[in-house]
């Protein structure tokens, strides 16, 4: 069995992961989070194919954690997002609007994903 420990080349190349992520300030590790989180619910809500009503990607279910997982890492690091912070907040009113959208049964204002954090999005 391989053990990756035991390899001088993994253990070389997790230092190298460690190191690097290390130089990476802050605020671009947020970032990168939260478009990922933004990709992810995008993709959710069928947002990549021409009708987002029959993608075969789309789960609102699913949707709804990530936008609510976006909303909360955004809300929580708002200042220190500086110039970031508009276009993240944009993003996730764009998703928090397109999963009311896509709903068949919308949430009451308030309710829907990430509201409890980011307040209500109409």
């Amino acid at each position: 069995m391989f053990d990756p420990a035991a390899d001088p080349a993994t253990s070389a190349n997790d230092s190298d992961n460690v190191r690097d992520l290390a130089e990476i300030p802050s605020v671009e590790v947020i970032s990168r989070a939260a478009v990922m989180l933004m990709s992810a619910a995008a993709e959710r809500l069928g947002l990549a194919d021409p009708d987002p009503d029959t993608s075969p990607r789309r789960d609102l279910d699913e949707a709804r954690r990530l936008i609510t997982a976006l909303a909360g890492l955004v809300t929580a690091s708002v200042e220190y997002l500086g110039p970031h912070a508009g276009p993240l907040r944009e993003g996730l009113q764009s998703l928090q609007r397109a999963f009311r959208e896509g709903s068949a049964v919308p949430d009451e204002p308030g309710s829907g994903p990430g509201e409890k954090y980011t307040g209500p999005v109409h």
